[in-house]
């Protein structure tokens, strides 16, 4: 209708001026001198007043169905064509009707637009469709759709054509520098010491070589899910691992013969399987058992025999020509217990098993009772002595050169050295033992995610530790190498990046899930589950403010950029504003934000800390006019340029490329713009950490995607100088330390980091889909628990 010159004059004509209207009114009052000319007067006037809603109607009709016509046009060649865009939009501009339509009546028009567009976008199953139309009817705004629901953006003034922005991975790059964290609280065995001096174990999907006296690391990062078993070659080079069953379906690999590798996979009948190490192929497999099973192991005296030992079982296997038979260990006169956490090889041959009961049984081979049995009875193995060991579990046990041998308790937290004939010599204490000796030291790993080193008469110190329940809270220090972790284990955590340590720890009453450090450095406050915040002093560790606010579980913290202000977010809507003077130290309520109808997620003060901008459970983007006395801005176009000081928000015009297209709104748990504005880093639901270009306005923006996470990642952080990325997992428990590499610089690490510069295919999605079912099925069945 608007290139048909008819037409056009037919709508031009039908549009009232605001003027004419004016105008007539007043002739009217002017000349109703006679009081018998009234009622005439007013006739004409209903009726000119009624002409004129007729003509404002006809506009509105007239628009909308230009408008029906012109988004049908869109539809049609938004997909194939990115040419049919820019012809569309030259068409449109070179019409003068239109052009005089934005001008005089753009109110009338945009809110017509808007109505109709709503009407539309269901048809269009493109995400970059839905972005598309939006910004090019309304020149101002762009929306994106989460769950359904419309979600607007406002175009900055410095990017004058939004379809011509060029979307590109970063020229940064990703390099894995360090892992924090030990996997012990689940997991047996799984700390060994090879021929290069380095101590090997596993976290989440990595599994780490870390010299000790170097204080280096090597890392293997070639797991699709958590590693779960860990076993070295007798020739201690050759390392094997096994994960959680995901994309690859790997097993539980637990020993190493010289020729042959044993494998017990956690199906449900634990199969039992041999493999020809130079071959690579299956030598003999077998269903194992129903329940749990905790070790394998070969006999280092006879390659034929194999030994598991789980649930109140413990088998003694035969391989022979390809083909395995078990007997079962009889307990006869003994109790059973519950588990058989452990056992080895005495030098004599016999195997020694750990229990649950707390005690240390000696098996041996019997020969066949031939008076019950019969002739042809066969041998059986039997306990031939037990000994009382500890209070509580025996959770591992290692033989020493001499034929000594070493046991770790867990109530009772002792390590204990026993004799050949297994008469007590020396204890010590270590909460919750796993050890390992190697020469005169011992390398203990602890049900609370600790290595320790250390001899029975020096003592023992940790050269590994980490959380042991989920994480959530991570702030790092705006000028040192410095960051801070928090979690549901009620663990405050301050780690040192430069010398890959822990510099100090404190126990909280409740658990900490947000934190952030004040500008000056000297203190750091941390949001906990109960409403309550408190403020620690970074050197003396003290408790300096405690207050509470509301009593649902804060979700964020952040100081403005000078120090004078601190925002409180929690699940309870609101975000609470406080006035912070002694460096830190002294807190008084100044404000509160309401006007959330969900609970508060993320939050980013402006440079001039005069604003906030924040974001909720309903993708909800809302603007804080904080000096103004905590004021919710309206118009939330007034802020499309304003600059932040820091860009953790999900949800915003800058980051909108980040999501994925389809994304339910949980799937990016965080994400951080460096402080150069030149990178965004994103922990997202699937494991994996992103590194984008900032900023990302675009959507299916093209990254650079790492993995090493086990579980969802919860948090990612920048460090002050942007040198390196700081990543936490949930469940995994694992702090993953990432080097930024400048553009220019080629990879380095080969087989060992994966990386990729585009964004998920459909596949992959649904993978992580998977993969991020599982793990919530997971945590609601330990939560059960």
């Amino acid at each position: 209708a608007f290139t048909n010159g008819s037409s056009s004059s037919r709508l031009s004509s039908s549009i009232p001026s605001p003027d004419w209207l004016s105008w007539s009114t007043c002739t009217d009052d002017v000349s109703a001198g006679s009081s018998a000319e009234y009622p005439d007067r007013v006739s004409v006037m209903e009726g000119r007043l009624q002409l004129q809603e007729n003509e404002i109607t006809l506009l509105k009709s007239s628009l909308a169905d230009a408008l029906r016509r012109l988004l049908t046009v869109v539809f049609l060649f938004s997909q194939p064509d990115q040419r049919s865009h820019r012809q569309c939009r030259s068409c449109i501009s070179n019409n003068t009707t239109l052009s005089r339509l934005s001008t005089k009546y753009y109110p009338t028009i945009v809110s017509i637009l808007q109505l109709e567009m709503y009407k539309y976008v269901s048809m269009v199953q493109s995400c970059h469709t839905c972005f598309f139309i939006c910004h090019w009817l309304t020149g101002q705004s762009i929306k994106m759709f989460i769950r359904g629901r419309p979600i607007t953006m406002y175009v900055p003034s410095n990017i004058q054509n939004y379809d011509d922005l060029r979307m590109e991975p970063p020229v940064e790059k990703l390099e894995l520098d360090w892992v924090y964290g030990y996997r012990g609280r689940d997991c047996r065995a799984n700390l060994y010491l090879l021929a290069s001096g380095e101590a090997v174990y596993f976290i989440a999907c990595v599994v780490v070589l870390y010299h000790i006296n170097n204080r280096t690391q090597r890392h293997y990062s070639k797991h699709t899910d958590c590693v779960r078993c860990l076993t070295i070659h007798p020739d201690k080079v050759r390392v094997a691992s096994g994960q959680t069953a995901g994309v690859d379906k790997d097993g539980k690999v637990r020993r190493f013969h010289s020729t042959f590798l044993c494998v017990i996979d956690d199906s449900n009948e634990h199969m039992l399987s041999v493999w020809d190490c130079a071959k690579g192929t299956k030598h003999a497999e077998v269903k194992s058992t129903n329940e749990a099973v905790f070790t394998v192991e070969f006999n280092p005296n006879d390659s034929t025999n194999i030994i598991t030992c789980g649930k109140s079982h413990v088998y003694f296997w035969t391989l022979s020509a390809g083909s395995l038979t078990k007997k079962q260990g009889i307990f006869g006169k003994y109790k059973k217990p519950k588990f058989i956490q452990c056992f080895v090889f005495s030098l004599t041959g016999d195997v020694l098993t750990g229990d649950s009961e707390g005690n240390i049984l000696t098996w041996g081979k019997s020969p066949g009772d031939v008076k019950t049995l019969g002739k042809g009875a066969k041998e059986t193995f039997q306990i031939m002595r037990q000994t009382r060991a500890h209070d509580g579990s025996v959770f591992t046990l290692c033989m020493l050169q001499g034929g000594a041998l070493l046991s770790g308790g867990g109530k009772d937290r002792k390590i204990i050295r026993w004799s050949a004939d297994l008469a007590p010599e020396r204890e010590c204490e270590v909460k919750d033992a796993r050890a390992r000796v190697y020469g005169e030291e011992l390398l203990v790993g602890t049900t609370r995610n600790a290595i320790l080193r250390g001899t029975f008469s020096d003592g023992f110190v940790a050269i590994v530790q980490g959380h042991v329940d989920e994480m959530w809270g991570l702030a790092t220090h705006p000028s040192q190498d410095v960051f801070l972790t928090c979690g549901h284990d009620r663990l405050v955590c301050v780690w040192n990046t430069e010398e890959h340590k822990l510099d100090w720890c404190t126990t909280l009453e409740e658990y900490g899930l947000c934190a952030d450090f004040c500008p000056n450095g000297a203190v750091v406050s941390v949001g906990l589950s109960t409403g309550r915040w408190l403020v620690l002093d970074l050197q003396t560790k003290d408790i300096v403010s405690d207050y509470t606010d509301g009593n649902e579980q804060l979700s964020v913290m952040r100081y403005s950029t000078d120090g004078s202000f601190l925002a409180v977010g929690s699940h309870d809507n609101f975000i609470y504003i406080y006035n912070v003077t002694e460096s830190g130290r002294r807190y008084s309520r100044y404000g509160k934000c309401n006007g959330h109808s969900s609970f508060i997620t993320h939050l980013d003060w402006s440079k001039d800390g005069k604003y906030i901008m924040s974001n909720s459970g309903d993708y909800e983007i809302l603007y804080w006019d904080i000096a103004g006395g905590c004021k919710l801005l309206r118009n939330r176009y007034e802020s499309k340029d304003r600059e932040w000081a820091s860009y953790t928000c999900v949800l915003g015009f800058h980051v909108m490329g980040v999501w994925l297209e389809g994304s339910d709104g949980t799937d990016i748990n965080a994400l951080c713009r460096s402080h150069n504005e030149r990178m965004v880093a994103v922990a997202d639901d699937f494991c994996k950490v992103h590194l984008f270009q900032y900023p990302c306005p675009k959507p299916k923006a093209p990254n650079h995607s790492y993995e090493g996470h086990g579980s969802h990642v919860t948090n990612v952080r920048f460090t002050h100088c942007d040198s390196h990325v700081l990543s936490m997992g949930g469940k995994d428990t694992c702090i993953l330390q990432w080097r930024v590499k400048r553009g220019g610089t080629g990879d380095s690490g080969g087989d060992r980091l994966h990386s990729s510069s585009s964004t998920s295919t459909k596949n992959q999605r649904e993978a992580d889909r998977e993969t991020k079912g599982r793990e919530r099925l997971q945590r609601e069945r330990e939560g059960a628990t």
